[in-house]
């Protein structure tokens, strides 16, 4: 009986150390993924942009764009992470060079936002009302607005790291399954941001609103210097040294 007992125990105890492990390792993955991504997307701060090129729409259109937008950020984050990598091997690309280029285009998408603010958006909202559901969820409010080179970049850095050796299905399943899992929180984390924007920018007022827009415009175009400037610095100067 108290041979039984011994096996009984140790059998729960490896039972314990296994799902221990198993969770560790989940939530280091998660935590992983949703930190490394979350500043880089910054839903918080692009929440009034999107509110601006979204300001000839109805509530329920904005809420629509909003679920779209969240929906195309987890296909490109998730598609960045799985088979990013694969793709620049593929295609015979490298990072920095997928830095240089997706910097160029986000720092022209702040540059172009930074002069127009939202008196553009104003004055085309009456023209556009009566085709404001055409407005585009994928260019410009998914990328760059929403998932940018930058975040790109990083979650096909995430997905090439990989631990080293053959992984068995189990470990597949909980490394992807936690990377998923991080990606959907973070866009749920999108939506709920583009989603209530016009609630929580409606106490700032229009010129608040256009403030924040310009300052929000103003680090998008500093995010994308930066990330041309990155790419740039590995493709070129890191050579040199």
């Amino acid at each position: 009986m108290g041979q039984s007992y011994a096996q009984i125990t140790q059998a729960d105890l490896r039972v314990f150390v296994y799902t221990f492990s198993a969770m560790t390792a989940f939530a280091n993955a998660f935590l992983l993924v949703f930190a490394g991504l979350f500043p880089i997307l910054n839903p918080v701060g692009t929440a009034p942009i999107f509110l601006a090129l979204t300001s000839s729409c109805t509530e329920a259109e904005r809420t629509a764009l909003a679920r779209r937008v969240a929906i195309n950020s987890v296909l490109l984050l998730a598609g960045s992470m799985f088979i990013g990598s694969y793709l620049l091997v593929f295609f015979g690309i490298t990072l920095p060079v997928v830095r240089i280029a997706g910097g160029l285009v986000l720092t022209a998408f702040g540059w172009k936002l930074l002069h127009d603010g939202v008196e553009r958006e104003d004055n085309r909202s009456s023209e556009a009302k009566s085709h404001s559901t055409a407005i585009d969820s994928f260019y410009p409010l998914t990328m760059p607005l929403t998932v940018g080179p930058g975040s790109i970049a990083v979650a096909i850095g995430l997905g090439s790291q990989r631990p080293e050796g053959s992984l068995t299905l189990s470990q597949f399943a909980l490394l992807g399954g936690s990377a998923i899992a991080g990606v959907v929180a973070l866009t749920f984390t999108v939506y709920v941001c583009y989603r209530f924007a016009k609630r929580t920018t409606a106490l700032l007022g229009e010129n608040g609103v256009n403030v924040v827009i310009r300052l929000s415009a103003f680090i998008l175009l500093c995010i994308g210097i930066q990330v041309l400037w990155t790419g740039y610095s590995t493709l070129v100067l890191a050579p040199r040294a």
